[in-house]
């Protein structure tokens, strides 16, 4: 499924902050849980990720720790940090708005057989 760019844009704040209330993490296993958590259908690349990762990380939503790796690799760790917890519930509460409306909208549609959304 291709998912329009602004939707992914809109959706990668909270899901990085979704994935670090997990657990502090770096970003290639960010990147692989994103597409654990789509079923495949997100594949993000570095070049959305990073940047984004420094700006939550410049204001404060998370931060970040040179640490090793099992291997003994040096990695960049990320942290969700209190301010982007409270962020996170934000981002949750706007969503699930948005979701509950499309959901009552779409519920009085009619597809054609072709989409089936109960």
């Amino acid at each position: 499924m291709d998912i329009p760019k602004d939707l992914v844009a809109a959706s990668a704040a909270p899901m990085v902050l979704s994935i670090l209330a997990e657990g502090d993490s770096y970003g290639y296993a960010i990147l692989g849980r994103v597409r654990e958590l789509s079923d495949g259908e997100l594949d993000w690349t570095e070049g959305l990720l990073y940047p984004l990762l420094h700006r939550l990380d410049r204001i404060g939503h998370i931060e970040s720790r040179w640490g090793q790796s099992e291997t003994g690799r040096r990695r960049k760790y990320y942290a969700l940090t209190a301010e982007g917890r409270s962020a996170l519930a934000t981002h949750v509460s706007q969503w699930r708005t948005v979701a509950a409306a499309l959901e009552t909208a779409w519920g009085r549609m009619d597809f054609g057989g072709q989409v089936s959304l109960a």
